[in-house]
């Protein structure tokens, strides 16, 4: 699980700042009758906008006063997008690179105490454009394609930015025995020199930096992310070796070990895996005895984890290989329902949705995706005709399932729908929805736990936006249990109505879906209780990012002059430092303690300029393995009572709040 705890206002006033000390700003005082009336009305004068206004910006200034433009949310390492994990994907990526083109077959990697270490054998930066390709935006090799073909950065700014945004930051290159170095702090070059390196040193680059705090506040680098992002380095570049804080990464299959690792083994695979390779264009595929389709997508070596235009392609043009090899007109459906594919394809010129690049958006290579992808499955079914015996057995199988859950669902919505009067029970629904364009856009729903809870929200909420599903206490455990079981449960149902996915996801009527349970032990078991919900009927939810837990303040430190909410006993030991004798201080476990006058500012997005104790703290929702959901569900909410027992009295004891 992980989580968006910051944006880039965060850091706008601090950057601000910064840039404009180095900016020369003028102020023409103008004395005329209008202003001397202003005056006397107690107005503002209004602020000259001339050449003075117009400020500069340099790149790196440009990044540090705007990071959400370059690298998305900030956060603090608790999510797998969170910005420090951009800087270490963007250090790593050039030396990818190197790899794909041919130069250097390892890279060792250090990250210890939030510093982070690299180190390639490639070819080494150019000396005497060391400093350039570091600092100086949209200059680098990847522009020019008889150097860097199909490269991940190609926009000439990320290593930029993981300079821009380091407290410290280093590269040097090692080339035929000579050596540059360079080093910055938050963009500032402290220093550079050139030299003769040491005897025997392999060419290569080296790189360390460290996300600076003044923009990330405070932060540490998850390992597990790190390592499923080491992971699929491996897997989309066999034959290179990666060491890790001594842990190596080496993949010889490719992305065909990288879908029998996530599937669980080739004992889950209907048939044995088609892998193919063209020239830009490689997949391994099967399908399993699920219902649910998985796709893991690359281009150029980097994850694209909300798709694009490369992956409906590619599952367009399957559907029509199948179609065509049985000449039949199979639903697209039926036909990708349990596939499990790995997809990687090489472009000269790939164009992201945004600058974390999880979304392709080029649609020019759909044809040819669709077609290649189109031919090679039909010749592989005419020369595997077991294999097209099986496939066309899972298809009609996904057909019967599908005529099932849709006559059971039907009519139990039918059923459902009768009882579900216009207002819902414990909905204060908002005016907007995702249905309503932009104006919905920012829709969310919090689902809370009883009306002390709901009480606080109702009053301090943005009714344009916000709606409030309220529990009556806890749901009903839903493992092991038939999708149909939902429409038998009042609440559930009364929430699956509300969200508008009572038919399917598409349906889906809020942006984000916020668990808000209070922090304590009865919070915890509701919020497990409500994520079963998601991810036995509605993982897709969980895969699209829409489900998210609301962090409230665990402490209020206050005195006579000042109020401060904490997140954390640290926060919390830092503020009663601050704040000096007589101080207050409040222990929050129930949302409904917190004063409705109060809860407002921790439901609305922070305004320019306020503190990080303000403003909405929210934790998205991910999953790091498919595989593993099924037996995590079974350990934490299935009927092995005593081995959960066990297991909280040896390993969680001294960790629960009484």
């Amino acid at each position: 699980m992980g989580g968006i705890k910051k944006s880039d206002d965060a850091v706008k006033a601090t950057a601000a700042k910064k840039s404009t000390s180095k900016t020369t700003s003028k102020t023409t005082e103008k004395t005329t009758s209008t202003a001397k009336s202003a005056t006397k009305t107690k107005e503002k004068a209004p602020v000259a906008y001339d050449e003075d206004s117009i400020l500069h910006l340099e790149g790196l200034e440009h990044i540090r006063l705007r990071p959400g433009m370059y690298i998305g949310s900030l956060g603090d390492g608790t999510n797998e997008n969170d910005g420090i994990y951009i800087l270490l994907k963007e250090g790593i990526d050039n030396s990818i690179d190197e790899f794909s083109q041919g130069f250097g077959k390892r890279i060792d990697i250090d990250i210890k105490d939030g510093r982070v270490r690299i180190r390639d054998y490639g070819r080494g930066i150019p000396l005497g454009k060391l400093e350039d390709c570091v600092s100086n935006v949209n200059t680098g090799a990847k522009y020019n394609n008889s150097v860097f073909k199909q490269s991940i950065g190609m926009n000439g700014v990320g290593i930029k930015a993981t300079n821009a945004l380091s407290s410290y930051f280093r590269a040097a290159s090692i080339r035929d025995g000579q050596m540059a170095v360079v080093e910055f702090s938050q963009g500032n070059k402290i220093k550079s020199s050139t030299g003769a390196a040491k005897p025997g040193t392999k060419n290569g680059t080296y790189l360390e930096f460290e996300p600076d705090k003044e923009i990330f506040g405070k932060y540490s680098f998850n390992m597990e992310m790190v390592q499923k992002r080491l992971w699929n380095y491996a897997y989309l570049n066999p034959g290179l070796k990666i060491v890790c804080n001594k842990q190596e990464y080496f993949s010889e299959n490719g992305i065909q070990d990288l879908l029998l690792n996530e599937m669980g083994g080739e004992k889950k695979a209907l048939y044995k895996l088609f892998d193919y390779k063209g020239e830009n264009l490689q997949f391994v595929l099967t399908h399993t005895a699920s219902l649910d389709k998985v796709v893991y997508s690359f281009v150029n070596g980097q994850s694209t984890e909300d798709g694009g235009t490369h992956v409906t392609a590619f599952l367009d043009g399957f559907t029509k290989g199948v179609n065509d090899f049985f000449k039949k007109e199979y639903d697209i459906k039926d036909v990708t329902s349990g596939l499990f594919v790995a997809l990687k394809i090489g472009l000269d010129n790939p164009m992201f949705t945004s600058q974390t690049k999880n979304k392709l958006g080029n649609v020019e290579i759909r044809m040819p995706i669709i077609k290649e992808v189109q031919a090679a499955v039909d010749d592989w079914l005419r020369h595997n005709p077991d294999i097209a015996g099986a496939i066309e057995e899972k298809i009609i199988k996904n057909q019967k399932a599908r005529a099932e859950i849709n006559n059971v669902t039907e009519k139990q919505v039918r059923e459902a729908a009768k009882s579900v009067v216009l207002t819902i029970p414990k909905l204060k629904d908002c005016r907007y929805h995702l249905q309503d364009g932009a104006k919905g856009a920012n829709s969310m729903i919090f689902i809370t736990e009883g009306d002390s809870a709901t009480g606080s929200m109702v009053g301090s909420r943005d009714v344009s936006y916000q709606a409030i599903f309220s529990l009556r206490g806890k749901p009903e455990n839903m493992y092991g249990r038939k999708k149909s079981a939902l429409f038998e449960n009042e609440e559930l149902k009364n929430l699956t109505f509300s969200l508008g996915i009572q038919k399917d996801i598409e349906g889906l009527r809020y942006d984000k879906i916020v668990i808000a349970t209070d922090a304590d032990n009865d919070g915890f078991h509701i919020r497990n209780l409500v994520m079963t919900y998601f991810l036995l009927f509605f993982e897709e939810l969980v895969l699209a990012g829409h489900v998210y837990i609301l962090e409230t303040p665990l402490f209020r430190v206050r005195n006579k002059k000042k109020t401060v909410y904490c997140y954390s006993e640290e926060s919390r030991d830092k503020e009663i430092a601050k704040l000096g004798s007589n101080v207050e201080v409040t222990r929050f476990k129930g949302l409904g303690e917190i004063n409705p006058s109060e809860f407002g500012q921790f439901i609305h997005p922070r305004k320019e300029g306020e503190s990080e104790d303000k403003g909405i703290h929210l934790t998205q929702v991910s999953i790091q393995s498919l595989k593993n959901v099924p037996e995590v569900l079974k350990f934490y909410m299935g009927k092995n009572t005593p081995e959960r027992r066990d297991f909280i009295v040896h390993h969680l004891a001294s960790e629960i709040d009484a």
